[in-house]
């Protein structure tokens, strides 16, 4: 008669490898993900700020006008209506000012400082 029986399931060792092995592929995915967030949230301002810029040099050239405000391009009672605005890292869109020269527009805030593009 066999009293072996087979044996089922993983050893300690087994269990604590596959652990470890877990725990550097978390290790290792956590910081990138945090930089792909912080670089997400970067383009999503810088694309706002366009959009902002983009709008501010139509409202310039329709109105023969060197500057104007956030409030004469985004909400209900403008000529250029933008979409909402919408914050991705705390940022406020309001108190924006652009201003055109002959060589470069300027976007600046309070709260965002100063972005100047050359033309």
């Amino acid at each position: 008669m066999n009293n072996k029986k087979a044996r089922k399931g993983f050893t300690l060792v087994e269990i604590m490898i596959v652990v470890v092995i877990i725990g550097l592929l978390a290790a290792m995915a956590i910081p990138a993900f945090a930089k792909v967030r912080a670089s997400s949230r970067t383009s999503a301002v810088t694309n706002n700020l366009r959009q902002l810029f983009s709008a501010g040099q139509q409202y310039m050239l329709d109105k023969s006008s060197v500057s104007c405000a956030e409030s004469d391009l985004v909400g209900s009672g403008t000529d250029f209506q933008l979409h909402v605005l919408t914050p991705v890292a705390g940022e406020a869109y309001t108190g924006i000012t652009i201003t055109q020269t002959m060589t470069q527009v300027t976007i600046s805030s309070a709260a965002l400082g100063t972005v100047t593009y050359s033309q």
